[in-house]
């Protein structure tokens, strides 16, 4: 494992103030096990932070004004055209898949800095966090502010890997239901 002290991180230059439109969060940090406190901030279908002492900070924001959201996720949306990402003031990219009936289409792309991450679900309530391909940890979140993470003893996850997981696991929220599962539900809905 690598020190993860605020001093490491790669600091964009200007305040660390928080943006005018930015969310103020209703809960009080989470303990990450790696990362200490780590705050998450959502405010409905327009933008989320996230931020710590020892990550660097997040925002995915939402264009488009709040009609038409999508009900099912924090964010809003799953369109890329929509999204806007940055990790510590520099631009990434967020590519969610369509979220179909199977549980591969609800994963979640970012990249950054030239490393790729994948959040996709592996159960009903976690989804797995990947960077290159590597499985970091599993992530749990409703698409609220409460978003745990266990990260995995074989990976070496960084600040921003940190950063970047909890953005996506909090905008999204994490797992989903096996394809018969959804089938199941889908034909209910038509029985009356």
């Amino acid at each position: 494992m690598t020190d993860r002290t605020p001093v490491d991180l790669v600091k964009a230059p200007g305040p660390e103030a928080p943006a005018a439109d930015a969310p103020t969060a209703s809960r009080p940090p989470l303990d990450d096990p790696l990362f200490g406190p780590v705050t998450v901030a959502i405010a409905p279908h327009a933008h989320i932070t996230v931020s710590g002492p020892a990550i660097p900070r997040t925002d995915l924001v939402r264009s488009g004004g709040l009609d038409g959201a999508d009900p099912h996720s924090a964010i809003g949306t799953r369109s890329a055209a929509a999204l806007t990402l940055t990790v510590a003031n520099a631009p990434a990219a967020v590519r969610p898949g369509k979220g179909r009936f199977r549980r591969s289409t609800y994963k979640v792309d970012a990249t950054h800095d030239g490393i790729h991450y994948r959040l996709v679900p592996t159960s009903i309530g976690t989804s797995t966090f990947l960077r290159d391909g590597k499985p970091l940890g599993e992530f749990t979140a409703d698409g609220d502010e409460t978003v745990l993470v266990e990260w995995r003893e074989d990976a070496d996850p960084q600040p921003v890997d940190a950063s970047v997981g909890y953005t996506l696991a909090a905008a999204y929220g994490t797992g989903g239901q096996p394809m018969w599962m959804t089938l199941i539900d889908v034909v209910t809905d038509f029985i009356p």
